[in-house]
């Protein structure tokens, strides 16, 4: 079973974001969450930021997958963005980031987050998978790249 098949929507995937630093992907991440789900953008920031603040995400190769457990949540979610400039964000290789896969989930989805960021981390490894979600520039085509890995 794909862990990643139900998680994104083209409406989650920004592949030319202007962001500079974490702090501007952390509140673009927050407005397309708070689009979808109808909350309070900043209220997605300071999930994204309490995780963050335990220790960078990013797990080397330009890539980074920040996320947070979030109350009130019923299913998981996910959003790719794609940045115009790599930022700096204490990746274990010194390599700025340029490719962020942001995941929200239950509060209480403690072994669903894991299979979800391990599958995550999992396709983020795989330098083909990388490649392509760093050309492609069709997002419906980025969704079904995300959607079918792995299955």
């Amino acid at each position: 079973m794909n862990a990643l098949i139900d998680l994104f929507t083209t409406d989650c995937v920004a592949l030319n974001s202007s962001a500079k630093n974490r702090a501007e992907a952390f509140a673009a991440a927050g407005d397309l969450f708070g689009k979808r789900l109808g909350v309070n953008p900043e209220s997605i920031v300071s999930f994204l930021n309490a995780r963050e603040d335990l220790g960078s995400t990013a797990l080397g190769a330009g890539v980074a997958i920040p996320h947070g457990r979030v109350k009130g949540l019923k299913e998981p979610i996910a959003a790719l963005m794609r940045l115009i400039d790599p930022i700096e964000f204490a990746a274990p290789d010194g390599a700025p980031v340029s490719t962020l896969i942001f995941l929200l989930v239950p509060e209480k989805a403690t072994q669903q987050h894991l299979e979800i960021l391990s599958s995550i981390a999992q396709l983020l490894s795989d330098p083909e998978a990388r490649d392509k979600i760093a050309h492609e520039n069709d997002p419906e085509k980025v969704c079904q790249l995300l959607q079918q890995w792995g299955s």
